[in-house]
Order: C-alpha cells, then sequence, then structure tokens
C-alpha cells in the first residue's frame, strides 16, 4: 500500500514538472507575450515576462515587449535597461533605435543617449537630429546675498566684552554680496562633454579694528573663479567627470601701525584650487557615486570625500531623492565625518522643484554643484536652498532660488601678532538669485 502511494506522489511530481515545462517554453511564451503587446496590456506583459524570465526564458522580442511596456506607463529607467539588452543582441530595428533613445532621455541620461545614438541609422540619426558635435546650453544666473544683523553685529561692543585693553582686536562683518555667473555645456563627442562656469562674487564687509579705540573700514572683495568639468560615459553606463576649480581675487584690508590708533591700508590677494574626481552610475532605480576632492584653501590643504545613492522611484526623473555623506581628512583634525546633505526634487507639470539640506561642518566646504565653495573665513553648520525651475518658450528656462545659511566666525584678539583670545559671533546669510539657460 505505501509503495503505491509513493508511486502515485512521483507521478504526480513529475506530471506537475513536466507541465510547467510545457508552459514556460519559448513558443508558448512569445504567444503569449505577443497577445498581450497586441492588447496593451502593459501591466500583464510585465508580469508574464518576470515570470518567463524567471523560469529561464529571455529573448529579443520578449526583452523588446517588456522594454515598451515599461515605456508606455512611463517608468523609462526599468524601460531603458530591457530595451538596451535587446539592442545589443540586434542593432538593426529602428523602432528600437528611437525607443531607446528616448527612454535615456526621458530618464535624464542624456550622455548615454548620445553615446549609443552614434550607432544608429541614418535616418532615425536625422529623425532625432543628431550630431557629434554641439553646444548643450547656455545659462547665466545672479544673485544678491545678505546678511540682516549687519547693523547690530556693526554696533557690537565684543571689544568691551573681550577687555581688550592694549592688545588688537579685529572682526570682519560680512554686509552683502552679490554674483554673476555663466554657464556654457557642451558636447565634445558621442557621450563625452564639458561644463565650464565663470563667476564673479563682488562682497562688502566692515572691518571693525580696536586698537587704541573703535574704528571701521569698508572692505571690497573681489573674487573669481572658473570651473572646467570634462563628463565622459565609459563602457555602457559608468560616468567619470573629473574638475578643476580656480578661485582667484583681492581684498581691502587695513591694518594698525606701531603706534595705537595709526593705521595703513594695503591690498591682500589670494588664490584656492580644487581638483575632484566623480564617479556614478545607474542600476534600475538607483544611482549610486562617490567624489573625491584635493584642495587647497586659505593657505591650508585637505581632501575630501562624499559618496551618495539617488533613488528614483517612479522610475523616470520626475520624482528623485538623494542622501549624500561626507568626509574630510586634514592635517589637524585627521580623517573623519564631516556633513550629511539631502536633496531631492519633482517635476510638476512644467515646473521643476528642487531643495537641498545640508548639515555639518562646513568650513572650506564643497558642494556637488562643483564649483559652489564655501571658502569664507568661517564655518556653517546649516543650509537649506530651494530652487523653482519654469520653461519658457520651448528653448529657455528659468531659475528661482532662496538659500538660507547659518554664518559662524570671530572677533579674535592679537597680542604681539598672534591670537591670544577670541569669541564667536553669529548670523543668518540669506541668498536669492535668478537666472536664464539656453538649451540648444
Amino acid at each position: 500500500m505505501s509503495k503505491r502511494i509513493g508511486i502515485t506522489i512521483l507521478a504526480f511530481f513529475f506530471f506537475v514538472t513536466l507541465w510547467a515545462q510545457q508552459k514556460w517554453n519559448y513558443p508558448e511564451v512569445e504567444k503569449k507575450s505577443y497577445e498581450l503587446y497586441i492588447q496593451k496590456d502593459w501591466v500583464g506583459l510585465i508580469e508574464f515576462g518576470k515570470q518567463a524570465n524567471k523560469n529561464g526564458i529571455d529573448f529579443f522580442y520578449l526583452q523588446t515587449r517588456i522594454g515598451i511596456a515599461y515605456y508606455n506607463l512611463k517608468l523609462y529607467r526599468k524601460s531603458s535597461d530591457y530595451l538596451m539588452r535587446a539592442w545589443e543582441n540586434d542593432h538593426s530595428f529602428e523602432w528600437l533605435q528611437e525607443y531607446l533613445y528616448y527612454s535615456l532621455i526621458y530618464s535624464g541620461r542624456y550622455a548615454e543617449a548620445s553615446k549609443v545614438a552614434d550607432k544608429f541609422t541614418v535616418a532615425v540619426k536625422q529623425k532625432i537630429r543628431y550630431q557629434k558635435m554641439k553646444p548643450l546650453n547656455i545659462a547665466f544666473e545672479t544673485g544678491y546675498s545678505f546678511n540682516p544683523d549687519f547693523d547690530k553685529l556693526n554696533a557690537s561692543t565684543y571689544y568691551q566684552d573681550l577687555n581688550i585693553g592694549a592688545d588688537y582686536g579685529e572682526a570682519f562683518f560680512l554686509k552683502n554680496y552679490h554674483f554673476e555667473s555663466l554657464d556654457y555645456t557642451h558636447q565634445i563627442a558621442p557621450g563625452v562633454g564639458i561644463n565650464h562656469n565663470f563667476t564673479y562674487l563682488g562682497i562688502s564687509r566692515e572691518e571693525q579694528v580696536f586698537w587704541g579705540a573703535v574704528n571701521s573700514f569698508p572692505i571690497k572683495i573681489r573674487q573669481y573663479q572658473y570651473f572646467i568639468n570634462p563628463y565622459f560615459v565609459v563602457g555602457k553606463k559608468w560616468y567619470v567627470s573629473p574638475s578643476a576649480t580656480i578661485i582667484w581675487g583681492n581684498s581691502d584690508l587695513y591694518l594698525g601701525n606701531y603706534e595705537p590708533n595709526t593705521f595703513y591700508q594695503t591690498k591682500l590677494k589670494y588664490s584656492d584650487f580644487i581638483f575632484t574626481t566623480s564617479t556614478w552610475s545607474h542600476f534600475g532605480n538607483f544611482s549610486p557615486g562617490a567624489e573625491v576632492n584635493f584642495a587647497n584653501m586659505y593657505d591650508k590643504g585637505f581632501s575630501q570625500y562624499s559618496a551618495w545613492i539617488t533613488w528614483y522611484p517612479l522610475s523616470n526623473a520626475c520624482l528623485y531623492f538623494t542622501p549624500r555623506i561626507y568626509f574630510k581628512n586634514d592635517s589637524e583634525n585627521g580623517f573623519g565625518y564631516n556633513a550629511f546633505g539631502f536633496s531631492g526634487g519633482v517635476q510638476l507639470g512644467q515646473i521643476h522643484l528642487y531643495s537641498q539640506y545640508l548639515k555639518g561642518d562646513m568650513k572650506n566646504f564643497i558642494e556637488p554643484a562643483g564649483y559652489v565653495v564655501s571658502n569664507f573665513p568661517g564655518r556653517s553648520n546649516r543650509k537649506v536652498m530651494g530652487s523653482i525651475y519654469f520653461p519658457f518658450a520651448k528653448q529657455y528656462q528659468f531659475v528661482i532660488r532662496y538659500i538660507n545659511q547659518d554664518i559662524i566666525e570671530k572677533y579674535n584678539v592679537y597680542t604681539g601678532g598672534i591670537i591670544s583670545n577670541s569669541m564667536e559671533y553669529k548670523y543668518i546669510k540669506h541668498t536669492l538669485t535668478a537666472g536664464i539657460s539656453w538649451i540648444f
């Protein structure tokens, strides 16, 4: 009896296995996936295709059908994965070339799109207006930053609180500054581009000096920055992006002479340098990356490292979030945690909203934008930024930003030319900017 039961069980599993093998075979999967494709049952096609893949069945038309199903659901990042696999198997179909190209474009992966498009047919290249070398965009942005606590700080009595006496006390209170920034990006080869930026900052400070008595002098700082950033796609989807930032400027400066309450005016020239290399890639709805910076600011060398991962929950560029962590290494503090950042963006119709939050020790700090550098003579613990982008007349895009950042600086006391005492003071810096870009 038990022997018969055993034979029956084995026979049952044999027929179940045979049935499963018959169901998950190439002819059946081809037939069923084509029916779902014709019916435009995109969700059903994706689920069926995934099950077929799990059962070891994968072929060109199944890849394209799943990719097109994701595309029609506007899940472009997932779509591009399947379409790229199909493209690697067969380059000949023009309809596949178009689907692949636009799935990458709508995912925000323009460099990859330009690289793969170089192998398209002439007809498709003409249709998408493909060029090996071309300007991509040019943008101009201007901003104004101010310190609402300037009058309060300028009227402060830190010299009394520190009981300076015969020593020398000095502080530089930020009043405001303006900046003008010009960006230009161009493609020099398929999958290879270069970003350029030139920025000018005009900064107004008030130098308060106690040298026998309280004295105040207006200070003008003129700072120039040039940023160059080539980027290119390595292999299928790895990006490598080195960059260099050169900062130079000059500042008015008043110094105490040999006798108290006597001063002389001079000019201070300075230069800072930053070299950066970053790399990132794309895996489904996630894009991890890392960056290393080597810099010299205020004659102090240091290195900064960061890593991030961007999540696209809708599998397209309409919604994304990026947590990022920073580490720093210098001669004073060694290597350790520096700051944390979180940014994100959302597309609402034609309007794109972007925001950023930074928290940590941001003294001589290099932000992800590359040429946004905190090289002011102080430190910051928090920064919040919000931006609104909106298009105009197809080729133009406007942007408005607001930045709120805390600044911590010091009133220093010098004895014999060496800092002998100090007191920190804080204020909030508000920045408003507006810009326009022309997309070629």
